[in-house]
């Protein structure tokens, strides 16, 4: 997803009521909320493709799979976010189905996108890094078809493990939910960028 300019500022409680009225979704983030504009069809393609397999494989389980209506509450940095696909295993959130918001998943998925790459990798990762339920975090990048996953290890850091179409196909590994996710499934109906040459032939 891409973000509008801030337009507010509230604290969590006025937010929460305010959003609820609103047509936009927007995150918060300290008393400050973006409105998030809409992804292209590669970006929805991959995010849809990370939430049917994670759905499948944990079908029968205590975890759900989230797309992006849904919130994620940061307590420690007060924020909201709206991730592409959340994963939670807390009881409370696989039996309240009125909820709008979960705040201990074990695996966060962010498709990264030119407008939101450098937050979903710097401050937004800073956040979700104050979860202690988080086990995973995964970056996935539609244009360079590359998946980032960053791992807690025992230490309570995180480490980098990255998978590559060209040098790495993988299958990557989700350790938090024990899947293993072959590339080409990832990036299954990603349309590939055109080269500016070719593209300007086809519109002659």
């Amino acid at each position: 997803m891409s973000y509008a300019q801030s337009q507010h500022r509230f604290n969590a409680d006025t937010y929460l009521v305010w959003e609820a009225n609103q047509s936009e979704r927007h995150e918060y983030f300290q008393g400050e909320v973006f409105a998030m504009a809409g992804g292209t069809q590669n970006h929805n393609t991959v995010a849809l493709n990370a939430a049917v397999a994670l759905r499948s494989h944990l079908k029968g389980t205590p975890c759900r799979v989230f797309m992006s209506d849904m919130r994620l509450q940061v307590v420690a940095v007060d924020a909201y976010f709206y991730p592409d696909v959340v994963v939670s295993c807390q009881p409370r959130a696989a039996a309240d189905g009125q909820a709008s918001s979960v705040n201990a998943p074990v695996l966060v998925v962010e498709v990264l996108s030119d407008s939101t790459a450098t937050w979903d990798r710097g401050g937004k990762f800073a956040a979700y890094r104050q979860l202690p339920s988080l086990q995973e975090y995964v970056l996935i990048d539609p244009q360079a078809q590359t998946v980032e996953l960053y791992r807690r290890n025992a230490a309570q850091r995180f480490e980098l493990y990255a998978w590559d179409v060209r040098t790495n196909p993988g299958p990557c590994e989700f350790a938090s939910v024990g899947m293993q996710w072959p590339l080409e499934a990832v990036f299954e109906g990603v349309v590939a960028d055109q080269p500016a040459d070719t593209a300007r032939a086809d519109a002659a």
